[in-house]
């Protein structure tokens, strides 16, 4: 087994990545057949040309293929010589190549060849499948998902500071964190999900010093993160004034060191009620951890980090007294990481490198990124062979998170609001009315739409919030796709009774029928991609495209009124798309609605 990581924590000493589900002999089995056709004509393996295939993406002209394959890649591959005229190479192999039973036209373009396949088959070999228990599963199965490794990953996310009520700015952290770990566990991989807290470091000497002068237990047990909220702005603004209350703090963060039991007795309270807090939010946005680290647990590693940087010759005193380690290239001093202040006490960088302990990073605003990039640089140098691996996956900051009362502190006040505008909106329904667990619904439904926005664009991009635009029933929002996905379920609900014979592909090869299983080829791809890069715009914007070809679907391919075969074949191909849709969704991080 081999080792990836999209977290910390070589506890682990082997982790990889990959997953899977089930639409196998669906875009497999054609992008196979192709490549067999293209293997005898020009003698090289299957595996040759399986990278340059692709499905191609749907659009609102007539889709004249459905497989392309890219010529350019295959003369990067060395199949076909690098110079000469690219589109003289794909005529000549348009004219070796005949079509068959499965492939019914092929044509050039731009460096590219296109394949038109029977789509008979496509329907048939899409939509069997269904009604044998695998339909949850169904599209994950592919040799292309197949081809990817996969062992444990750890993935790191979230990381609020503890003492502290959750704020806004851990959202992002914390729900791309959850849909990569998703994605991984999908593929097949085993994943732990840890929270790396921040629950070490200076700023509990503060607030030990402070909870000791304006703290009190009563107000801890009826709000407590509201309370070491309130002292520890009260405590900061008097060491500002105050020389005796810094000293005062670095003097309690010392005796946190030295494990001194009655400052680590008050600190391990403020870490139980601060998690403990934090569950609620985490239960509210469909999230959970295997594991609750931070930075604490590893205060003790935090100084054998320092003992092999110093055995290898990586450690120098700077002229103010601190420990740090250069990482400029001609080692002049130029760029150089600090890792102990001058009193030995241990930095945030120093408790996130212990090898026993860590085993990739992930997940930070990219604020942070030479942080993480100064991490790498010293595991490698440490020579851990792990290092090469570890990954973060930095994103942008989010502009204008605000409530009807202001400006945003809090993520709860967030979720709150997402509720409370999707609980005014669904009340405006005759349906929503009748409904027992409407605030549960609304809940699901605001997160849906916060995730989508979130993800509707690279991670590194910041993006406006804007709740009107966010929570719309019919645009590219998690509304709509919570709208499709109950709609499908109250469909198919609706029509359990219906009987037919034999399943017959013929009655679905209408344009509209057609479209959805010719973008429901690209599902594979789109996962493959996401695991490549780690961003969640693919999969969100593969399952906005999915829902408005559903939304044609559902006026153009009526169920009710329709024979019992063609309402059978027709309920097949919601179904299909239902289950793709739902398990896209969870992905994401969203739970699917059965209804709205």
């Amino acid at each position: 087994m081999t080792a990836d990581f999209v977290g910390f924590n070589p506890l682990l000493s082997e982790i990889n990545l990959c997953v899977v589900w089930a639409f196998t002999e669906m875009a497999s089995f054609f992008r196979r057949t192709i490549a067999a056709k293209l293997a005898r004509t020009l003698q090289q393996p299957e595996e040759a040309f399986l990278p340059a295939l692709s499905a191609v993406p749907v659009t609102k002209k007539h889709q004249a293929a459905d497989f392309r394959l890219s010529v350019n890649t295959l003369r990067t591959s060395g199949v076909f010589p690098s110079s000469g005229d690219i589109q003289l190479q794909t005529d000549g192999l348009v004219r070796q190549l005949n079509q068959d039973s499965v492939v019914e036209g092929i044509s050039s373009v731009n460096g590219w060849i296109n394949f038109k396949i029977n789509h008979k088959l496509l329907v048939q070999n899409m939509l069997e499948p269904l009604g044998k228990g695998e339909d949850e599963k169904y599209g994950m199965d592919s040799d292309l998902l197949n081809s990817l490794k996969r062992g444990t990953v750890l993935v790191e996310y979230s990381s609020p500071n503890i003492a502290k009520k959750f704020h806004a700015g851990h959202l992002r952290s914390t729900i791309i964190g959850n849909f990569i770990a998703n994605l991984k566990e999908s593929l097949g991989n085993n994943v732990i999900r840890m929270n790396y807290l921040g629950d070490w470091g200076m700023q509990f000497g503060l607030l030990g010093a402070g909870f000791g002068q304006f703290g009190c237990q009563e107000k801890l047990k009826q709000n407590a993160l509201q309370h070491l909220f309130e002292v520890y702005v009260q405590v900061n603004q008097e060491a500002e004034r105050n020389e005796d209350m810094k000293q005062t703090a670095r003097e309690f963060f010392r005796q946190l060191e030295q494990h001194e039991s009655e400052a680590l007795s008050l600190w391990k309270q403020f870490r139980e009620i601060s998690v403990d807090e934090y569950q609620k939010v985490y239960k509210r946005l469909g999230v959970h951890f295997d594991i609750y680290s931070g930075e604490s647990f590893h205060r003790d590693e935090a100084q054998e980090v320092v003992q092999q940087l110093q055995s290898r010759g990586l450690l120098k005193i700077s002229e103010d007294g601190t420990s740090v380690v250069d990482l400029s290239p001609d080692g002049d001093m130029r760029s150089v990481c600090v890792v102990l202040r001058s009193d030995g006490t241990s930095l945030y960088i120093t408790r996130s490198a212990p090898a026993e302990t860590l085993q990739k990073q992930l997940n930070t605003d990219k604020n942070q990124a030479s942080h993480f990039h100064q991490l790498f640089q010293i595991l490698s140098a440490m020579r851990h062979s792990w290092a090469d691996r570890c990954k973060h996956v930095p994103f942008g900051v989010v502009r204008g998170m605000k409530t009807r009362r202001g400006e945003v502190v809090f993520l709860e006040d967030v979720l709150d609001e997402a509720r409370s505008r999707m609980l005014h909106n669904m009340s405006q329904t005759k349906t929503t009315k009748q409904m027992d667990d409407i605030e549960d619904m609304a809940e699901k439904v605001g997160v849906s739409a916060l995730i989508v926005q979130d993800f509707n664009g690279p991670l590194l991009s910041g993006y406006k919030f804007d709740w009107d635009r966010m929570l719309q029933a019919h645009g590219d929002t998690g509304v709509f796709l919570q709208y499709t996905h109950a709609r499908l379920c109250s469909l198919i609900k609706r029509n359990e009774g219906v009987e037919a014979s034999a399943f017959d592909p013929s009655l679905l090869l209408q344009q509209t029928s057609v479209a959805i299983l010719q973008h429901l080829l690209r599902y594979d791809e789109v996962l493959y991609q996401s695991t490549q890069d780690l961003q969640p715009k693919h999969l969100v914007n593969f399952l906005l495209k999915l829902s408005h070809l559903i939304a044609s679907a559902h006026k153009e391919l009526p169920v009710k009124g329709s024979s019992p075969d063609v309402a059978q074949a027709r309920l097949r191909l919601f179904s299909g798309a239902r289950s793709v849709l739902a398990n896209g969704m969870r992905i994401l991080g969203i739970t699917p609605l059965e209804k709205m």
